[in-house]
């Protein structure tokens, strides 16, 4: 059997790879096993914002590796605290729980609410509501599909926890008409990833800020995929000079190497955990740690968030200026960057094996709309070899589509 044979037969079929067999990568290239260069407009979902195999990192790695790996957090080490201290630093919050991936963060943020509302605001026992957005995506737990809107994540996994209400992304006054004495916490993307990099409207952000305090209600933020530089600032909610109760972060943390998250929030909600009630064996572990911190600092360091704005910017003006009646809209923020085809045209599915059959690497999400997400060391010449490989396939779809309505003779 050959690798692609042997992970079809023995991995369970939850994802639908494109038919390319990777074996090492480095920056923004990968190789396959027959030697073809890649350029990686993919990074594992921002889990690769650094690049692959980042010096710094892989010798952060190693040089831990050797010293202390996991002891599980029933000791201390010296490696935790410094790496919490920074994210707090650079969050404006004040604690922090460490986990491993975001869905565990989106978990900890549920749980840290739901205490906050029963022992702070009151809420009668049981009774706890948390606002997400329709189209969301928060990870594959049984608690997160439970709400959401995506029939296929939720199909034969129920029950579903109750305590959820669903409102359109975006919309303020819907999270107003949503609120009930029973509301906790409002949980939302700054920018909705899965659902095809959707933005809120200008604003939005400082508008949920005002609504949660004015109805004593906690403003939750999943930034695992937004966070960490991809949109330009180290976090989303920082374009509109806001700070949430609280974040949930991962993907990028663990620097492409570790699965790294954390659950990082006010005093007020943190303080509510004690021994006990909640942890993870791996959790913050010194390697993990060791490595989160290090993410950070080569982020700052390197100044990855300034690239992302920089280079963003670039690459939007780029894809704005294909001309395409196949599509219906370029939109994004930093190198996150969704691109829409117009339904029935072409599927994105299409788009992302024509773009490999190019030697680029990217991906669809949900059917329409194909989503460019580099790692953040990218420059403008990998940039524009991208475009140029998008702007191929689409005149072939276009000429394709155009012969298959032209008359015959």
């Amino acid at each position: 059997m050959d690798e692609i044979d042997l992970e079809e037969r023995f991995c369970a079929h939850n994802y639908a790879p494109l038919p390319v067999v990777l074996s090492h990568a480095k920056g923004v290239w990968a190789w396959d096993v027959e030697g073809t260069r890649y350029l990686d407009m993919m990074s594992a979902y921002s889990a690769v914002s650094h690049g692959h195999a980042h010096p710094v990192l892989v010798a952060a790695l190693a040089a831990q590796a050797q010293r202390l790996g996991v002891v599980s957090r029933a000791f201390y080490s010296d490696r935790l605290g410094p790496f919490l201290k920074r994210l707090c630093d650079l969050t404006g919050l004040d604690g922090a729980i460490p986990m491993n991936t975001g869905a565990e963060a989106v978990e900890t943020a549920i749980k840290a609410a739901r205490r906050w509302g029963y022992r702070v605001k009151g809420i009668p026992s049981g009774r706890a509501e948390i606002i997400v957005a329709d189209g969301n995506f928060h990870g594959r737990t049984t608690t997160i599909v439970g709400f959401s809107s995506e029939a296929e994540y939720r199909a034969d996994f129920g029950p579903f926890a109750p305590g959820f209400v669903s409102v359109p992304f975006g919309d303020i006054e819907a999270v107003r008409r949503a609120i009930t004495p029973n509301t906790c916490a409002v949980l939302f993307e700054p920018i909705q990833g899965e659902a095809g990099v959707v933005l809120p409207p200008d604003g939005f952000l400082r508008q949920l800020r005002t609504v949660c305090n004015e109805a004593h209600v906690l403003m939750l933020l999943d930034e695992v995929q937004s966070g960490l530089g991809r949109t330009g600032k180290w976090f989303a909610f920082q374009h509109e000079n806001i700070v949430p109760d609280g974040i949930a972060l991962g993907k990028a943390l663990g620097g492409g190497l570790l699965p790294v998250s954390a659950f990082v929030a006010s005093a007020e909600i943190i303080d509510l955990f004690e021994p006990g009630s909640h942890g993870s064996t791996f959790g913050g572990n010194p390697l993990a740690a060791t490595i989160g911190l290090a993410a950070l600092d080569v982020m700052d360091d390197e100044d990855l968030p300034g690239r992302s704005a920089e280079l963003g910017e670039y690459f939007l003006a780029r894809l704005h200026a294909i001309h395409s009646p196949l599509i219906r809209e370029v939109r994004g923020r930093g190198l996150w960057i969704g691109v829409e085809m117009h339904p029935g045209t072409i599927t994105a599915h299409d788009l992302a094996l024509r773009m490999l059959r190019r030697h680029i690497l990217v991906k669809e999400t949900r059917d329409t709309v194909l989503r460019f997400a580099p790692p953040l060391v990218i420059d403008r010449a990998e940039i524009d070899l991208a475009v140029s490989a998008f702007k191929a396939v689409i005149a072939e779809a276009e000429t394709e589509a155009a012969a298959a309505v032209a008359p015959s003779n």
